[in-house]
C-alpha cells in the first residue's frame, strides 16, 4: 500500500483547522495542524510534506513569509493559501510568491478538499511526465530541462517560479497547439474553475516578461484571438495585431 500523503495545515482558527483535518483524514490523508506561524515554519522545514494549506494572518511568522521560505527550499511543496484577505492584491502577491492556489474566506471545505486532490494529481502527473520525457525540450529558442527544472532563452538562464516553469513546460510539450485559459487551468493548475482565468493571464504576462525580447510584441507565446494562447513554432510569424493583451 502506498504511504499516506502528508498535509500540513497552518491555520490559527481552530474550528476551521479541525473541520479541514476531519475532511482530509476522511480522504485518507495524514494531517498535522499548527496554529502558530513560527511552529508551522519549523514543521515545514523538518518534514517532507505533500501539500501545505496556509493562512496568511498568523501569530508569529505570517503566511506570506512562510510561502516565501517554502519556495526557497529544495523540495517543492504544493501550497494553497486560505485567507480572509480577499483583495486582488493579496491573491496576486500570494501567487507571485509561489503559492499554487488561493481561496478567500469564507470558503467551502469540500471545494478546498477537491482542490487539494486536484493539486496532488497534477504534481504526480508532472513528475511522471518528467521521468518519461527525461530529455530537454528546445522550442522557439527556449530550452527546458524537466528533471533539473531549469530553463534558458537563447542560452541565457532564466529564473522561473514553479508555476511559471510548469506553464512553459506544458507549452513546450505542445508547440503550435492553441489552449484556452480553461484548458491551461485544467492542465497546469489541475482544476477548472470559472473566475480564475485571470490567474492564467497573470502568469502568461509574467512569463512573457522573462522570455520575450519585447513582451508587448511577443514572438514566442502568442495570443490567438478568441481562442487562447500557443507557443510559436518556426513557421509562425507574429502579426502586427499580436500583443500581450489577454485572449478573449
Amino acid at each position: 500500500m502506498d504511504p499516506l500523503k502528508r498535509i500540513l495545515i497552518v491555520e490559527d482558527d481552530i474550528d476551521i483547522a479541525n473541520l479541514l483535518s476531519l475532511h482530509l483524514r476522511d480522504e485518507r490523508y495524514e494531517v498535522v495542524h499548527s496554529a502558530d506561524g513560527n511552529e508551522g515554519l519549523r514543521l515545514l522545514e523538518q518534514g517532507d510534506w505533500d501539500a501545505l494549506i496556509l493562512d496568511l494572518m498568523l501569530p508569529g511568522v505570517d503566511g506570506l513569509e512562510i510561502c516565501r521560505r517554502a519556495r526557497a527550499m529544495t523540495r517543492y511543496t504544493p501550497i494553497i493559501i486560505t485567507s480572509a484577505r480577499s483583495s486582488e492584491v493579496h491573491r496576486i502577491l500570494g501567487l507571485e510568491l509561489g503559492a499554487d492556489d488561493y481561496l478567500a474566506k469564507p470558503f467551502s471545505v469540500l471545494e478546498l478538499v477537491a482542490r487539494v486532490k486536484a493539486l496532488l494529481r497534477r504534481v504526480e502527473a508532472m513528475a511522471k511526465n518528467s521521468r518519461i520525457d527525461a530529455g530537454s525540450l528546445r522550442v522557439a529558442g527556449v530550452s527546458i530541462d524537466p528533471l533539473t527544472r531549469e530553463a534558458s532563452v537563447d542560452g541565457r538562464a532564466i529564473e522561473l517560479t514553479p508555476r511559471e516553469f510548469d506553464l512553459l513546460y506544458y507549452f513546450a510539450q505542445h508547440p503550435g497547439k492553441v489552449f484556452s485559459r480553461m484548458d491551461l487551468l485544467n492542465a497546469v493548475w489541475g482544476y477548472q474553475h470559472e473566475g480564475y482565468e485571470h490567474t492564467v493571464n497573470t502568469h502568461i504576462n509574467r512569463l512573457r516578461a522573462k522570455i520575450e525580447a519585447d513582451p508587448a510584441q511577443p514572438e514566442r507565446i502568442l495570443t490567438v484571438w478568441g481562442r487562447g494562447y500557443k507557443l510559436a513554432t518556426p513557421s509562425d510569424k507574429p502579426t502586427a495585431g499580436t500583443t500581450s493583451k489577454d485572449a478573449s
